[in-house]
């Protein structure tokens, strides 16, 4: 079979429509973030948000642990060492807590970042993590093409317009920067992931690795929920909406969605795909919240887009090459 047929096989019909999905959730999830924030204080929504999260992850884990577990009793293997064999390693558990840890910093920042900008606007700025990944990528041993190096240039350009008036030098606020930390964080979080999941004699359980991120990242905001904030039962009942939008949508569904679409995907048209939650951010937040951007912020937008769909372009070559 060539190249192409390998890559028209992937790419199926069924994998696109739910990486689609996938990039819708987490679109109009930065409006129910947003929403949430005019009731509870951050650590608050980020806590029972990722912890909902992990809930729904939760049965997921123990279903496919138990699927596993019977077929290798019916392999022969017994009962005691099937269940030794599904059992969590301490090198799931090492990588687990560095995942789960760099998603809390990342997630917390994001959430930080609604007090002072606008959902569309964190949109694309955490999307710079597109830009970021090849660059801290240099640091792994990765080869980065002049094509993404174009851009990574467009990026930053479009960074300029959307967060910088040089009339009005306020214009970027601190909600721009922690949604340019957050995507940092981000940035790590893939390379991370993508080491551990290339490592192909001791692979990792990809829900497990989420459901894991989940239950730190919301223990840890949790508790950082109850030293830094009050919160109130029933502040938090209004915002339950988009409370469980977030957390079970965004968090398990959409995630869900990504794991069993990218099977049906090619790696570079699921990357494109979900790369559009930050075009229907923009689109939700003015649909929903009539959040409006001026002319330069829009330009920004574009130019930004472009980029993204410019490095992936590189790296579709980039995998071309190595077929």
């Amino acid at each position: 079979m060539s190249n192409k047929e390998t890559v028209k096989t992937k790419s199926s019909p069924k994998g696109i429509i739910m990486l689609l999905l996938t990039a819708i959730i987490w679109g109009s999830s930065f409006v129910a973030q947003s929403v949430g924030m005019e009731s509870i204080d951050a650590f608050t929504f980020n806590g029972i948000r990722t912890l909902l999260g992990a809930l729904v992850l939760f049965p997921f884990v123990v279903v496919r642990r138990n699927i596993r577990k019977n077929k290798l009793i019916s392999e022969g293997v017994s009962p005691t060492d099937a269940a030794k064999k599904v059992k969590t390693d301490k090198r799931q558990i090492k990588y687990s807590l560095i995942i789960g840890l760099i998603f809390f910093f990342a997630c917390n920042f994001q959430q930080f970042a609604f007090y002072y900008s606008t959902a569309g606007k964190i949109a694309f700025i955490t999307a710079l993590y597109m830009f970021f990944v090849p660059l801290f990528g240099l640091f792994f041993g990765k080869r980065v093409s002049l094509l993404t190096w174009i851009s990574v240039f467009f990026g930053f350009t479009g960074l300029y317009f959307l967060c910088i008036d040089p009339k009005d030098i306020s214009s970027i606020n601190l909600g721009d920067i922690l949604a340019l930390i957050c995507s940092i964080f981000y940035s790590f979080h893939i390379l991370i992931i993508e080491k551990v999941s290339n490592d192909k004699d001791r692979p990792i359980d990809g829900i497990e690795i989420s459901f894991a991120q989940f239950l730190i990242s919301g223990s840890l905001t949790f508790i950082l929920m109850f030293i830094f904030e009050e919160p109130d039962m029933g502040n938090i009942l209004i915002a339950a909406k988009p409370l469980l939008y977030s957390g079970i949508m965004s968090c398990g569904v959409a995630y869900t969605f990504q794991i069993v679409g990218q099977k049906y995907t090619e790696a570079t048209v699921a990357s494109l795909l979900m790369c559009m939650e930050s075009v229907f951010a923009v689109l939700t937040a003015a649909i929903i919240l009539h959040d409006t951007m001026n002319l330069r912020e829009t330009l920004g937008c574009v130019i930004m887009f472009s980029a993204i769909i410019i490095s992936q372009i590189a790296e579709m070559k980039n995998e071309r090459k190595k077929e």
